[in-house]
């Protein structure tokens, strides 16, 4: 009988697989690869890559562990989640808003406000 893996977990835990698997999109995008490029890396499907950045539950942890090792070789998991990565620090910078200026009257009247 198939289980689904994620009505296994509580809540919580499933917030932790989630929170790991977004982390590794981010340090994957941080990086400038692309999860085709990571799952081959990695010996995996694009599809587990996807899964895995998901937080699929269903997913064994040497897989989750291949993936890092891909994206960042030599990097550990436990770091990965401290998100000390300078890439991703520098994906964080590029991410916030910039300062805005107001429109010019010929702006607002285009936007018919």
């Amino acid at each position: 009988m198939k289980v689904a893996q994620n009505r296994a977990l509580p809540a919580d835990r499933l917030a932790e697989i989630a929170l790991v698997g977004t982390r590794l999109a981010r340090l994957r995008i941080a990086r400038h690869m692309t999860q085709a490029d990571a799952a081959v890396r990695a010996g995996l499907s694009r599809n587990t890559a996807y899964r895995i950045e998901k937080g699929d539950a269903g997913l064994a942890i040497g897989q989750v562990l291949r993936y890092l090792e891909a994206i960042a070789p030599g990097k550990s998991l436990l770091a990965l989640l401290q998100e000390d990565d300078p890439a991703v620090a520098a994906l964080e910078a590029s991410e916030r808003r910039q300062r805005t200026r107001r429109l010019t009257r010929e702006e607002q009247d285009k936007l018919d406000f």
